[in-house]
């Protein structure tokens, strides 16, 4: 297993993160973990050195910290580092940040976690925590050894992501990153950022959720049949993100045993670094992927906040995505971790939007396609 710092932590973490939140479930319920097969997994990436277990309260219907707790029984605790987060939707008042932080350690069965993170912060969140006195709660439980390392992961615009990274004297940062995330979110600028800060690096969402590891839509698959590349695209793009400059280490949430040994393989290799050839696919990869999307979308941000509240880049992003992997169920059923308030019928055709998108997009018809598209099946 290979090994980097972590930002200015002082931590070695493998360069693989084993991220605890689609572990093989029973009869399809989510909220059931098959916990025989998920210990075999984790035991296996363990032996061969992955040191760096992620969970969160909401992981698996809140059942992912109680398998975290289990596994202390068979693995030693301080040989991992432990990473969890704050749900920062359910924070309404200062008393909740401890009520629900001492429901973590108690559902994980340990006495600190070594990587806490503001859970999912986006303008909103990041407003309401800071009237919650979050910041000031989190530099007393650092001092009390209740937290050893304080960060946030994050879900907004650059913009956000700028204001969020220099206010406050974080360790570091956990953000979605893969060759087709380049420029979303926070991506390569946020990632540049966080590390003229020292700020530690945590790329998550390697495969786009998976999607990158699946049978790729025709225009993909010929891009790689021309090629002389002969490894897989799991392979491809996790050493992308490992070579990028300014990322510290990548999560994978692996779902069998076969996903972790091939990315523990992986992460294990002598030489990472992708050559001439292969920095070539990605840039055509990339190409054949983003020749499919449905609406130009950069995600700017520059039409919100909606009147009505529409989540209109979200919509896009989710529109686009599954129309990128030819994947029309991952789009329904992705859809509704966008809140029905948010949804893009909630448009009512104001128009506010389109004088303010700098890609000029008809954005009312786009959202009334987008939502027919990700509401009814094939």
């Amino acid at each position: 297993m290979n090994y980097r710092e972590l930002g200015n932590t002082g931590e070695k973490v493998s360069l693989l993160g084993f991220g605890l939140m689609r572990l093989p479930v029973i009869d399809g319920d989510i909220g059931k973990i098959d916990v025989v097969k998920s210990l075999e997994m984790v035991q296996f990436a363990v032996d061969k050195g992955v040191n760096y277990l992620d969970t969160a309260y909401p992981y698996h219907k809140g059942e992912s910290e109680n398998f975290t707790g289990t596994l202390w029984e068979h693995i030693d605790r301080d040989k991992m580092y432990l990473a969890s987060k704050l749900p920062s939707w359910y924070i309404k008042e200062p008393a909740d940040l401890d009520k629900y932080f001492n429901e973590q350690l108690e559902k994980m069965k340990t006495d600190r976690i070594d990587f806490y993170l503001l859970h999912a912060l986006n303008k909103h969140h990041w407003e309401n925590l800071k009237k919650q006195g979050t910041l000031e709660w989190l530099a007393a439980k650092k001092k009390s050894g209740l937290i050893k390392h304080i960060g946030f992961s994050f879900h907004d615009s650059f913009n956000v992501f700028e204001d969020i990274i220099t206010s406050y004297d974080w360790e570091f940062c956990q953000v979605q990153y893969n060759y087709l995330d380049k420029k979303f979110q926070a991506g390569e600028r946020g990632v540049d950022l966080a590390k003229s800060r020292g700020i530690g690096v945590i790329g998550m969402e390697p495969l786009r959720g998976g999607l990158l590891a699946k049978q790729p839509p025709k225009e993909v698959a010929e891009v790689i049949k021309s090629s002389a590349y002969q490894g897989s695209q799991v392979n491809l793009s996790l050493r992308w993100v490992w070579q990028q400059e300014g990322i510290d280490m990548l999560l994978s949430g692996m779902s069998t045993l076969d996903h972790v040994k091939e990315n523990v393989a992986i992460a294990s290799e002598s030489k990472l670094e992708l050559s001439n050839e292969e920095e070539n696919l990605v840039v055509l990869l990339d190409q054949a992927y983003n020749s499919r999307i449905k609406v130009p979308c950069t995600a700017c941000n520059y039409c919100m906040p909606c009147p009505q509240g529409v989540a209109i880049p979200g919509v896009f992003h989710l529109y686009n995505t599954a129309n990128i992997f030819d994947d029309h169920n991952w789009g329904i059923k992705s859809y509704p971790f966008i809140n029905k308030n948010n949804q893009a019928d909630k448009c009512v055709k104001c128009g506010i939007c389109e004088t303010k998108c700098p890609q000029q997009i008809k954005i009312m018809p786009a959202l009334e396609t987008a939502h027919k598209y990700l509401t009814v099946r094939p």
